[in-house]
């Protein structure tokens, strides 16, 4: 997080700065580092002013209230919900679709309740991938795993499988970044009866200008960030402005995550990504870390967009597994079971291999 106070400390060691009394000097009590006072205030301005810029950026809040739209009265005839009762998931649906299966759980469900209380979508990213093409990422999603129970892949079948509308904030945003960066450079020499490593630090400053688009935010708590994020990206361009057409045949997850709650994962991915685009920019080093920076934002906007998943669910020993693939592009992921036996199989004969080769390196060493 950016600092918004100064704290001084030395520039060479890192502990904290005192005046040296009846001096016109700062020293550092642990390095002994002597600095004027002219020296000080030049170290430290930019720090000053960039403490101050981090706490006006931190004042700056998202416009989330421009993502989304009321539903119509006739669209929101035609859309229904409901609770799942056995893990209480919260499942729009269209007007057709009387009875189904909750893709979290499995578990069969009525729907008899009218739909309310949701925002009208902005856009929607249609179907690509049919549920063939779910099922055949699935089994090659299989292929190359050696750990995997013979089981498992021999009788493995779909249980479930789902097309499901997933919510996404989509956040724009353009942003000032400003990070001080420490590059580190080595240069080793022996002595007579030593290796010296001396090292040469750089402060490497740097500063732009950056716009970022459709930053995708999952607004379902029952899915996954870490595999939503894992089936990223989505094409954009295919993108269109919503209709309630597209919910015909599929399921459409009802957000449960607002914009609003949304933001601070939205500020962590825009932060990262900028601080990550100005270190890139920083070459020639042995090493390079992040030592202060802060990041402004000059402008933004949020949209409610739906995203589409094909979610499956198979079982092994009594137990769930399931597999999110984006609906778009076909990316797969899920967590496999792990056979211990086969684990322990495959250690032992790598230590097989590698017992001789050892043996023989020890052998060299100790004649």
């Amino acid at each position: 997080m950016t600092d918004t106070s100064v704290a001084y400390q030395c520039p060479n060691c890192g502990g904290p700065l005192e005046f040296a009394p009846g001096s016109a000097k700062i020293v550092c009590p642990y390095c002994d580092t002597e600095l004027d006072v002219a020296t000080m205030e030049a170290l430290f301005a930019r720090k000053q002013e960039r403490a101050a810029a981090a706490q006006e950026a931190k004042e700056i809040r998202w416009n989330t209230g421009e993502a989304g739209r009321e539903w119509g009265s006739e669209e929101a005839a035609q859309l229904k919900a409901f609770t799942c009762s056995t893990c209480g998931a919260e499942i729009v649906s269209d007007e057709n679709t009387m009875a189904t299966e909750c893709c979290y759980c499995g578990n069969p469900t009525m729907l008899p309740n009218r739909f309310e209380g949701m925002l009208k979508p902005d856009f929607v990213i249609p179907f690509k991938k049919t549920k063939e093409e779910a099922v055949a990422a699935l089994k090659e999603f299989y292929k190359g795993k050696r750990l995997l129970p013979a089981a498992f892949t021999a009788n493995n079948r779909v249980e479930a499988i789902q097309p499901m509308y997933v919510p996404f904030w989509l956040f724009d945003s353009a942003v000032y970044a400003d990070g001080e960066f420490k590059g580190e450079e080595d240069t080793v020499f022996e002595t007579s009866d030593e290796i010296v490593t001396e090292t040469r630090v750089f402060q490497c400053l740097r500063s732009g200008r950056m716009t970022f688009h459709k930053i995708p935010v999952d607004g379902s708590s029952k899915m996954d960030d870490t595999y939503m994020e894992s089936i990223e990206p989505f094409n954009y361009e295919e993108m269109v402005p919503f209709s309630p057409a597209y919910l015909t045949g599929f399921l459409a997850d009802k957000y449960d995550v607002d914009a609003e709650a949304s933001v601070p994962r939205a500020d962590e991915r825009v932060n990262r990504s900028a601080l990550e685009v100005l270190q890139g920019t920083v070459t020639g080093y042995d090493r390079c870390s992040l030592q202060d920076s802060y990041i402004q934002k000059e402008d933004d906007h949020v949209a409610y967009a739906l995203a589409p998943v094909w979610i499956l669910t198979t079982r092994y020993q009594d137990k769930p597994y399931t597999f999110i693939m984006n609906g778009q592009t076909g990316k797969m992921v899920g967590t496999l079971p792990y056979d211990n036996q086969k684990s322990l199989l495959y250690m032992g004969a790598v230590t097989a291999i590698l017992t001789p080769a050892l043996y023989f390196v020890a052998k060299l060493f100790l004649t």
